[in-house]
């Protein structure tokens, strides 16, 4: 193993993570990728965007509001508009913004009245500094934008292209210290997963499940717990990717899905339990699910496209939906840094017909899905991974090669119970159901030998 994981704060006797590195080193890609594109400058409204370029953050509050922007001009530096009194705080606290850090302020998507002008204020403020650097005739690169924002723009005569490419391509190869950013917020989900794995017993909730998980990422510095797939029982087929306050029972399996913000840098990290006990279909689904997933991970190096590794995956149809479409996301692989989906992509949808290369230095999760023949029960796993120059390194280090049984171990008078069992006591009593200490128990209630005694 190559990659490190340090203490959560600086010191003076240990370089970590190196944050001046960090930006400079972000910046001189976007740079880079904005003079390869021809475009005269890059609007973005995106807020991992505006962070990757300027490294400015304002709280996840302001994630889907569209209200914060900066430009990054061909040949120069980045600007950013920020909300109210946080362009005072860039002032103070953001050196490297050098004073270009002032007020501005968008629609507030649409609550504030057109009549107010704010989208006209956003590309007056845009074409001024474009015509400060001869750069207002050329192309400008955004990458989402409210839509009077870009009629604005258009009638200031400015000529709006995607730019959304651009910064995904920026994004693409993660610096030294993205990746041990990266890593550092799996480690703080391996903590989490193995908390929960002690914790969970029959009666505990879905929802109190993701609680525990959010209490022990913020407790160890998680600047956003973006979300919590928790997934049990009858619920696990088909997927829904939303928890609830469903309590686990006896024999459930369930599956997590654990998404969080360490100074930025997110996670993808899928895991999946059995409460007590797992079925036979339940055990084989899971095998199944692994199988595929490190047939994946086997493939991963330089050089191997994103088609190659799909088509050891599974179609569709081979595990219950009619296309591709409607299977999307559950055989999948996906680009992860400021956002939990970047470049590259790995689906069957798009990337036998649209593969793109895998490069050393890029950060991605690869995730598998399989649903057990009882028609309820399935497994989900995920592992995220670095690109190195011979092959990868994966960082989400819960074990998960085999089922992890949580919860109590129950113990009869012959033994403690088998942790491969049907949810149901009356199906494991058969003459091949084997006790805790491997041999066969005799399971014919009432059966009597040949002195009339019954057997036990």
């Amino acid at each position: 193993m190559g990659l490190k994981t340090f203490g959560l704060m600086g010191v003076d006797w240990e370089e970590r993570v190196n944050y001046d590195r960090l930006r400079k080193e972000r910046l001189e890609r976007a740079k880079r990728e904005l003079a390869r594109s021809g475009l005269g400058a890059l609007l973005c409204f995106d807020m991992n965007n505006i962070r990757y370029i300027t490294a400015t953050h304002i709280g996840t509050w302001a994630m889907d509001k569209l209200v914060r922007f900066s430009l990054l001009p061909r040949d120069a530096e980045p600007i950013v508009w920020d909300f109210g009194s946080a362009a005072r705080h860039h002032q103070i606290y953001c050196p490297w913004l050098d004073g270009r850090a002032p007020a501005g302020i968008s629609t507030l998507r649409g609550a504030m009245s057109p009549d107010a002008g704010r989208a006209e204020d956003v590309a007056k403020k845009i074409k001024r500094e474009l015509e400060a650097r001869g750069l207002h005739r050329e192309p400008v690169g955004v990458d989402v934008v409210e839509l009077p924002v870009l009629f604005a723009l258009q009638a200031a005569g400015l000529q709006v292209v995607d730019g959304q490419q651009v910064m995904q391509q920026a994004r693409l190869i993660k610096t030294q210290d993205e990746i041990t950013l990266l890593n550092t917020a799996c480690m703080m989900v391996d903590a989490a997963y193995d908390k929960l794995y002690r914790t969970m017993k029959p009666g505990m909730r879905e929802n109190e499940c993701v609680g525990l998980v959010a209490k022990v990422l913020y407790d160890l510095g998680s600047e956003h717990v973006e979300g919590v797939n928790a997934i049990s029982g009858e619920r696990c087929s088909p997927h829904p990717h939303v928890y609830t306050d469903r309590a686990l029972r006896p024999g459930d399996p369930a599956y997590f899905d654990i998404l969080h913000s360490y100074n930025g840098y997110r996670t993808c990290y899928y895991r999946t339990f059995a409460i007590g006990s797992a079925s036979a279909a339940m055990v084989d689904a899971y095998t199944r699910c692994r199988d595929y997933l490190d047939a994946a991970i086997g493939l991963i190096r330089p050089g191997v496209t994103t088609a190659d590794v799909v088509e050891v995956w599974p179609k569709a149809q081979e595990f219950g939906f009619p296309d591709e479409e409607a299977a999307f996301a559950l055989q999948f692989g996906h680009g992860v840094g400021l956002s939990i989906w970047e470049k590259p992509i790995f689906s069957r949808l798009v990337s036998l017909d649209h593969p793109e290369v895998i490069q050393e230095g890029m950060v991605f999760a690869l995730e598998t899905f399989w649903p057990a023949r009882d028609g309820w029960s399935a497994a989900r796993i995920e592992e995220q991974l670095v690109v190195t120059k011979d092959g990868c390194e994966v960082i989400t280090r819960l074990p998960a090669e085999e089922l992890l049984v949580a919860g109590a171990h129950h113990y009869t008078v012959a033994g403690p119970l088998p942790k491969t069992r049907e949810t149901q006591s009356h199906l494991n009593r058969r003459p091949d159901a084997r006790r805790g200490d491997g041999t066969v128990r005799a399971v014919v209630a009432g059966a009597k030998n040949e002195g009339g005694k019954v057997r036990t």
